[in-house]
């Protein structure tokens, strides 16, 4: 008899506290405190890469537990944490369905990861083993640092108020092999995680996004219907490209074709369908 398949749980995205698996790993001679979401819940996210930039790709749900996952670890005192995204919670991508890469986040001020220490994380995920333990990740700060920001961008667009950077350090969003990585100092983090958790409250067309540096070389972007389109997708892959191994069409194709899913099977909702088709993780409205 075979044990049945427990469904995802739906935990709260805006909790204080989320609960968290803890593993240790040596990754390029280094002893790492490795961050993982527990598999049966059931947040979900997507990568993909458009006009030279890498994108993190989520629904409301996604975007709130990876705002509180960057604010934790922007405060984490033991050198060699880091936090990963591994295929349990990846989608293919919303447009054509390809598959996602594993999300790795880095903070800079206390951990050392390189491109080797990509190579022997990759080689283990997914991470299917008995975690060594569970952690509870306190995010408590993270709510009046959003209202704070709220507070100045309305005190910016009535002209009280001017536009500073203060220093935050280095960061990049840059691909090791198959993991993308999200790496940057303590204020970057925090940076990341506030912009992250504002997503929504500017939506156009069932859309948000925010950049993760001022190069614009990373972006994590929400949609209204992400699993819808995330299904879609898949499906269009899956009638265009045939059986395992066959060659992918273009991708215009298969957002399209996607896009033609979507619309025949229930009516076209705002933010569906072929503005979002086009845009991939684009610029705004």
């Amino acid at each position: 008899m075979t044990a049945r398949k427990s469904r995802p749980r739906r935990v709260a995205a805006t909790e204080g506290r989320l609960k968290l698996h803890r593993r240790v790993l040596v990754l390029d001679g280094r002893v790492c405190t490795v961050i993982t979401v527990r598999p049966g819940t059931d947040f979900r996210f997507s990568t993909n890469r458009f006009h030279d930039t890498w994108h993190v790709l989520s629904d409301w749900r996604g975007a709130r537990v990876l705002s509180r996952l960057l604010w934790g670890l922007s405060y984490q005192r033991r050198p060699g944490t880091l936090v990963v995204i591994d295929t349990r919670h990846l989608d293919p991508n919303p447009f054509d369905g390809a598959p996602a890469d594993p999300i790795v986040l880095v903070p800079t001020d206390r951990t050392v990861f390189t491109r080797k220490s990509a190579a022997a994380l990759s080689r283990r995920l997914p991470l299917r083993d008995r975690p060594d333990g569970t952690v509870r990740w306190q995010t408590f700060g993270l709510e009046p640092a959003v209202a704070e920001v709220a507070a100045w961008r309305e005190r910016m667009f009535a002209g009280a108020d001017e536009y500073s950077a203060p220093p935050r350090g280095r960061c990049r969003v840059e691909r090791y092999g198959r993991l993308l990585v999200l790496a940057g100092s303590g204020e970057w983090l925090r940076d990341w995680a506030v912009g992250i958790a504002r997503l929504g409250d500017d939506s156009c067309a069932g859309m948000d996004y925010t950049y993760l540096d001022e190069g614009a070389d990373g972006e994590v972007q929400i949609f209204r219907q992400y699993r819808r389109m995330v299904a879609s997708a898949r499906q269009a892959r899956a009638e265009r490209c045939g059986v395992a191994g066959a060659p992918p069409q273009a991708a215009e194709l298969l957002w399209s074709r996607a896009a033609a899913i979507r619309r025949r099977g229930m009516p076209a909702l705002p933010g569906d369908s072929r503005i979002n088709a086009r845009r991939v993780g684009g610029t705004g409205c």
